[in-house]
């Protein structure tokens, strides 16, 4: 018999890779503590932070032709290679939460859903409210794209008219037009509601086009296993890393599971990355830094890690780069 994955537990649940950090278990949640910090952040938005709607639908459309990679806030991205137009954990949703409840984003989408162009492969992470956003799933135009999950998460798209589903565990490949897409591990957790912890799958994905890779991670924090990855299937040519929502002090210093904008460089210096495009900020309120530090920090971080400064790319919201200028 096949060995059960180090991964899989005997409950059915899934864990970290080993070797990876593990919460304090003397760590206590406090909802009030957690509401008083917020109240204490302050919201000031650049000016250049955010590209129109108009003038992202005009740079879209004459970039149609292309390799691009555009931002559409917080892990929302969409990436077209070739003939393939990927969007990644699409949030188009007011609040990252049940109903009325969860953090409110303080900057809309780049694009309205209804605008984005037609997609052909919808990448899924994991299961929190700011990456599976069932509203959007419901909403979503395109419902005969390719969707890829971790395992265990294909219901929440065949039951709202999705026909092309297909759940993958890590390190399963999947063949799309030119391009091979693989379930990578993460560093993170599952959790919808108030039974279901870890009983879904969380990953990464690396999708390998022409003779380039790309990593675009999961919300992850630091672990050994980037190393790992990085000597089987490194270097990886850009990379996508979460580089907010780490600091929740009082109740504890950082979260295990959101890499800092330091770690997220480690993460790619591991992978043997030669671009790491910071994400998962400048959207909504999710920890307690200051909403616009990370980009601030990842930039001035770069040399300890091995990288220059535009080796650590930063995107305005709305933002579209043709992928031969990243790379």
């Amino acid at each position: 018999m096949k060995d059960t994955p180090y991964h899989h537990l005997t409950d059915g649940t899934f864990k970290n890779p080993e070797g990876s950090p593990e919460r304090d278990p003397n760590i206590k949640w406090s909802m009030s503590k957690w509401n008083k910090e917020k109240k204490k952040i302050k919201i000031n938005i650049p000016p250049d932070h955010i590209i129109s709607k108009e003038e992202v639908l005009k740079n879209l459309k004459g970039l149609d032709g292309d390799d691009y990679v555009a931002w559409i806030g917080h892990a929302t991205f969409l990436i077209k290679l070739g003939n393939t137009t990927i969007i990644t954990d699409p949030l188009f949703s007011k609040n990252a939460g049940p109903l009325i409840f969860g953090p409110k984003r303080y900057v809309d989408p780049a694009i309205d859903l209804k605008d984005i162009p037609e997609v052909n492969l919808y990448l899924l992470t994991h299961n929190h409210y700011d990456h599976l956003d069932y509203r959007t799933i419901k909403k979503f135009p395109y419902k005969k794209t390719k969707v890829l999950t971790p395992l265990k998460l294909g219901k929440y798209f065949t039951k709202n008219g999705f026909d092309n589903v297909e759940e993958m565990d890590w390190y399963d490949q999947v063949q799309i037009n030119d391009l091979k897409v693989t379930l990578m591990p993460a560093v993170h957790w599952s959790k919808r509601t108030l039974t279901d912890t870890n009983k879904t799958l969380w990953g990464s994905f690396l999708i390998e086009y022409k003779d380039k890779k790309i990593f675009f991670a999961c919300d992850t924090g630091y672990g050994n296993i980037y190393k790992e990855l990085g000597n089987k299937y490194g270097p990886i040519d850009l990379t996508f890393i979460n580089i907010g929502a780490y600091d929740f002090r009082p109740m504890f210093e950082k979260s295990i599971y959101h890499a800092n904008p330091e770690e997220a460089l480690n993460i790619g210096q591991d992978l043997k990355s030669k671009k790491v495009l910071g994400m998962h900020w400048g959207t909504a309120i999710l920890s307690l830094e200051d909403p616009f530090e990370p980009p601030v920090r990842f930039k001035n971080a770069t040399n300890k890690y091995g990288y220059h400064s535009d080796d650590a790319i930063l995107f305005k919201i709305g933002e579209i780069q043709k992928l031969e200028n990243l790379l």
